[in-house]
């Protein structure tokens, strides 16, 4: 039997893989009210094909419970925030649920950290907890480092068919470990020992966040001089070996826009071109900030109750806010002390997160003479028109071409 601890966007698609693919699972977490939706047959966030694995998973047994429970293996997968100030990691959730695991597991389980952890977390941090409690790690407790490689939007098909890297002590162990996420993974599965691990997730994530930085910055250049970003990178890519990406407005997720800070708390001195990049991308909610007040003053709008904001995930068709570009914008304009904006719509997003928040696009609309677009759903793809003669700043290249769309 397998433990997944912490049912979030991860730990959840998580077990009910491997549920779905022979293996006794039991979830759990320490939120009650979560347990509680679980265990009435629903899920807890929206997912392309999550509904249909979950009731899958329900008819093969997984069950939810608060309780850590006795097995002979458990996948940790919580969250890893990371101190604002130090830019290092902070383990504490992960700490946490490795001192529980320890109060429970009997002698010769096998603890997996899926949880995304910087170089060197597990010995800095893990081996410590697990070291205090009385045993030996190698002897009595086995520990893996299996990063997850799913991304919201796709869980499920990157669950099946994204390549896998598990991080070992022993080889023989990883190799089991390998076996246990081949049931349902169909890619490659690298075995290697846990820094490795550790650093190739931190690794995949910067290399991403710098490609996005490049294409803000570049943003910001064509604007301070009156040209096409667009059109400059829709050439430039024609080039064989050139893949310059879409420029937008900020990087959210809880991977692309906190890994990279992990290297930069560990390495302040030698990690500057991944500073930098981070940097950049955290400044393109201020930048689409300054270009909403341009948009404003050239079409005389002056009343902030006029202007609205769509979009409140942090990417295209999925309802996970955390980190969002919108957030962060929010978050500025309060520190700078900026009249809020009158609503903000999402069509993902349920949940009341943020004030003003409405839960129909007509009565979003209403009374707008602008919007700035700050997620390019589907909902909106290629159809400006559906904002009637309200301004649009799109900020993600989504709506088209019109007399009232800004890019950013």
């Amino acid at each position: 039997m397998i433990n997944v601890i912490g049912l979030g966007y991860i730990g959840l698609p998580t077990a009910l893989m491997f549920a779905t693919h022979g293996v006794e699972v039991v979830g759990t977490d320490y939120n009650k009210d979560l347990i509680v939706t679980l265990n009435a047959g629903k899920t807890t966030f929206k997912e392309e094909g999550l509904d249909e694995l979950f009731d899958e998973a329900l008819k093969a047994g997984i069950t939810f419970t608060t309780e850590y429970q006795c097995c002979d293996m458990y996948i940790v997968s919580v969250p890893t925030p990371y101190d604002k100030t130090t830019k290092k990691i902070d383990p504490c959730f992960v700490n946490a649920a490795v001192k529980t695991v320890m109060d429970v597991c009997p002698k010769g389980a096998t603890v997996v950290i899926e949880s995304t952890v910087s170089p060197g977390t597990i010995d800095r941090y893990v081996r410590p907890v697990v070291e205090a409690n009385g045993f030996t790690i190698g002897v009595d407790i086995n520990l893996v480092h299996a990063p997850e490689r799913i991304i919201p939007g796709n869980m499920v098909y990157e669950l099946l068919h994204n390549n896998r890297t598990i991080g070992a002590d022993d080889p023989e162990v990883g190799e089991a470990v390998k076996e246990l996420y081949a049931k349902f993974c169909q890619a490659d599965i690298a075995v290697t020992d846990i820094r490795t691990a550790e650093m190739t997730k931190v690794v995949e994530n910067t290399f991403r966040d710098i490609n996005i930085a490049f294409a803000n910055e570049l943003q910001k250049i064509c604007r301070s001089d009156g040209m096409d970003v667009h059109e400059i990178i829709r050439i430039a890519n024609k080039h064989p070996r050139v893949n310059i990406l879409s420029p937008g407005p900020g990087v959210g997720g809880h991977c692309i826009s906190v890994d990279p800070w992990f290297l930069v708390g560990d390495y302040p001195e030698i990690a500057r071109l991944i500073r930098n990049a981070r940097e950049t991308n955290d400044s393109m909610p201020d930048f689409v900030l300054s270009r909403a007040y341009e948009i404003m003053r050239e079409n005389r709008i002056s009343d902030p109750s006029k202007v609205g904001i769509y979009g409140l995930a942090y990417k295209a068709n999925v309802d996970d806010t955390r980190e969002s570009p919108t957030l962060q914008m929010l978050e500025s304009m309060e520190r700078h002390l900026c009249a809020p904006v009158s609503k903000i719509y999402d069509p993902w997003v349920e949940d009341d997160i943020v004030p003003n928040q409405v839960h129909d696009f007509d009565s979003f609309i209403d009374g707008l003479d602008m919007v700035i677009v700050m997620v390019g759903h589907s909902q909106i793809a290629n159809n400006p028109s559906l904002f009637g003669d309200v301004i649009l700043l799109d900020c993600c290249n989504v709506c088209g071409v019109g007399n009232n769309v800004y890019k950013l």
